[in-house]
C-alpha cells in the first residue's frame, strides 16, 4: 500500500506547476494539483498571452497610418473595444480548456480549492487532507501597490485586460515593462497616456542605452513620461475622474490610474512558516539550485521564488524537477543567458551582459558596438522611429557577452541570437555570418566599428 496519496502535489496550475505536474504524470508519477481559480496562471489568463493579443490589437493603428505610403487607400478605421476583449477572453478560454485536457491526459489530478500546508507531507483543501512524498509551490505573484493615500482608487494590469471601456487618459504609475507595455497598448488605441516614474529612466535593470533609447520612442508617440515622481496621493473628483498629486504638488487629472510598480509571492497563508519553509522579506521561497526549500521535499518554481519571474524559466524550472525525482535525469535549470523581451511600441529583445554588468564584472576591457538606423519599411510610410542594436563583447575573448535591440520584430531576432550567446559565440563568428539581406537582423553580423568609451577610471576622476 502507498505510504502517500500522491508522487508529487502542486500548489498553483500556471505554466509552472502545470509544465511539472504534466511532465512527472507522463513518467508514471501520482500527481495532483491544486488550484482555487481557473487553469492556465498569470501568463495564460492575466499576463503574457492576454497582453500580448492587446498589443497586437493595438499595431493595428500603425498599419492603418503607415499604408497610404504603400499605395493603400482605406476608410477611416473604427475600433471596438468590447469585440476585442470578447474575442481576447473567448481565446482564453480555449487555452484553458487546453491546459485542463493537457492534465487530465498525462494522468494529474485536478483539485480546485485553496490549498495549504498542514505538515511537509500533507496539504489541507476545504477540510480535506491530501499527502504526498513531495510537494512543489507554484502560486506564483500578484500586483503590489503602495500604502498612500487613495491607492483603493487604482487599477493593477490584472483589471487593464477586462476594461468595459477605453478611458479618454490614463496615468500610469511605473517604469518597468508591465508598465510600459500597457503604456503602448494604450496609446496604439488612442488614449492619452502619461507615465510616472520614481527613477531616472524606464525598465531598471536594462541596458542603459536602450532604456533611454525607448524613452524617446514612446515621447514621440506621444505619451508623457514623468521621470524622478513620486505620487503622494490620489483622490476621486466631481467629474468622476481622478487626480494623481505628486510630492512636489504637481496634479495631474485623468480618467483612470494604473499601477504597475511590482509584483509580490503568493505565499500568505500557505502555512509555509508553520512547517520550516523559509521565505525571504518579500515572502518569496528560498531555494537552492535544484528548486528544493529549507524543507526538503518541499520544492518551488517560478514567480513565487522571486528570481527570474518568467514564463519560460517557470516552465524549465518545472521541468528540471521532474526529471531529476521521476526520470532518473538529474537537471538544474541554468539562469545564466535567459533571452527576454518586453512588448512596448517599439519592442525590446535582450540577452546577456548589459553594458553596465560586464563592465563590472570585466573592467574596461569590454567592447560595444552599436547600430542605429530607420527601418525600410519606415522610407515610404514616413515613420520617423529609428531601431537600436547593441553588442556587448569581452575585449580579451572576443566573446559575445549581450545582445540588445529596440525596434519591430525585436524579440524574434533575439530568440535565435540567444542560442549564439548561449554557445558562447565570438564577435569574430558574427563577422563570419552571412546577413540575410534587406532585413533588420542583418545588422548583428555587420557592425564592425567599436563605440569609443571614456574608461571607467578616468571618468571617475
Amino acid at each position: 500500500m502507498a505510504r502517500y496519496d500522491f508522487d508529487m502535489i502542486t500548489l498553483g496550475a500556471g505554466s509552472g506547476g502545470v509544465a511539472s505536474s504534466r511532465r512527472a504524470g507522463s513518467y508514471g508519477a501520482r500527481v495532483a494539483i491544486i488550484e482555487e481559480s481557473r487553469i492556465g496562471g498569470t501568463c495564460v489568463l492575466r499576463g503574457c498571452v492576454p497582453k500580448k493579443l492587446l498589443v497586437y490589437g493595438a499595431q493595428f493603428a500603425d498599419a492603418f497610418e503607415d499604408c497610404a505610403g504603400f499605395g493603400w487607400s482605406v476608410a477611416p478605421p473604427r475600433f471596438d473595444w468590447p469585440a476585442l476583449i470578447a474575442a481576447k477572453n473567448k481565446e482564453l478560454d480555449r487555452l484553458e480548456g487546453i491546459y485542463i485536457n493537457m492534465l487530465k491526459n498525462s494522468g494529474v489530478e485536478i483539485i480546485e480549492g485553496r490549498g495549504v500546508i498542514v505538515d511537509p507531507h500533507t496539504i489541507e483543501v476545504a477540510g480535506r487532507h491530501y499527502t504526498a512524498e513531495t510537494i512543489l509551490i507554484a502560486t506564483g505573484g500578484h500586483p503590489t501597490v503602495p500604502d498612500i493615500p487613495g491607492i483603493a482608487h487604482v487599477i493593477s494590469s490584472n483589471e487593464a485586460l477586462d476594461l468595459a471601456a477605453l478611458p479618454r487618459k490614463i496615468v500610469i504609475v511605473g517604469g518597468g515593462y508591465i508598465a510600459v507595455e500597457f503604456a503602448g497598448i494604450f496609446r496604439g488605441f488612442g488614449c492619452e497616456v502619461v507615465e510616472i516614474i520614481r527613477r531616472e529612466e524606464l525598465l531598471y535593470g536594462f541596458d542603459d542605452d536602450l532604456r533611454v533609447f525607448l524613452a524617446q520612442e514612446m515621447r514621440g508617440r506621444g505619451i508623457e513620461i514623468h521621470t524622478r515622481t513620486n505620487v503622494a496621493r490620489i483622490e476621486k473628483d466631481a467629474r468622476e475622474g481622478y487626480s494623481v498629486f505628486t510630492a512636489i504638488g504637481q496634479e495631474i487629472s485623468a480618467d483612470l490610474v494604473m499601477y504597475a510598480t511590482g509584483r509580490g509571492p503568493n505565499t500568505r497563508g500557505l502555512g509555509l512558516k508553520e512547517v520550516g519553509v523559509e521565505t525571504t522579506e518579500r515572502g518569496a521561497v528560498l531555494v537552492d539550485e535544484w528548486q528544493r526549500s529549507t524543507v526538503p521535499n518541499i520544492y518551488a518554481v517560478g514567480d513565487v521564488t522571486d528570481r527570474l519571474n518568467l514564463t519560460p524559466v517557470a516552465i524549465a524550472e518545472g521541468r528540471a524537477i521532474a526529471e531529476t525525482l521521476f526520470n532518473n535525469n538529474p537537471m538544474k535549470m541554468d539562469h545564466n543567458d535567459v533571452p527576454t523581451a518586453v512588448f512596448s511600441n517599439p519592442p525590446i529583445g535582450t540577452v546577456g551582459l548589459t553594458e553596465e554588468a560586464a563592465r563590472r564584472q570585466y573592467g574596461d576591457d569590454v567592447d560595444i558596438y552599436q547600430a542605429r538606423f530607420r527601418p525600410m519599411k519606415n522610407t515610404l510610410s514616413g515613420r520617423d522611429e529609428r531601431t537600436f542594436m547593441k553588442l556587448v563583447v569581452d575585449g580579451k575573448s572576443d566573446r559575445v557577452l549581450g545582445c540588445h535591440m529596440l525596434g519591430p520584430d525585436a524579440p524574434e531576432i533575439i530568440q535565435g541570437l540567444a542560442i549564439a550567446v548561449k554557445c558562447g559565440a565570438s564577435k569574430r563568428m558574427f563577422d563570419q555570418t552571412v546577413g540575410i539581406h534587406p532585413s533588420a537582423a542583418e545588422e548583428f553580423v555587420t557592425m564592425r566599428d567599436k563605440t569609443v568609451r571614456q574608461p571607467q577610471k578616468e571618468a571617475a576622476e
